[in-house]
């Protein structure tokens, strides 16, 4: 009785590695994923808004304007997406 119950809390901690690592797998493939993500956008914005040169604070200065465009214009910018769709 005693093996059994050893035996069985030996699994549930081989278990529990497994999950461990699973999920380490996971959160590292998620933060791959969001990295691509992020430099595929950024390439983007270099290539469409002419920012090759541009340093963070004018990037996000461009951002802005953008944002509050998109702000001032929704229907005009809702509409256009739903062309391209």
């Amino acid at each position: 009785m005693v093996e059994d119950i050893q035996r069985i809390e030996d699994r549930i901690k081989v278990l529990e590695q497994k999950k461990r690592a699973l999920e380490h797998k996971i959160s590292s493939e998620d933060r791959k994923d969001r990295t691509r993500r992020l430099i595929q956008k950024g390439a983007l914005l270099e290539k469409y808004l002419g920012l090759e040169d541009a340093s963070v604070e004018d990037t996000e200065k461009w951002l802005k304007v953008l944002a509050d465009f998109k702000k001032k214009n929704a229907e005009y910018v809702k509409r256009e997406f739903d062309l391209l769709e």
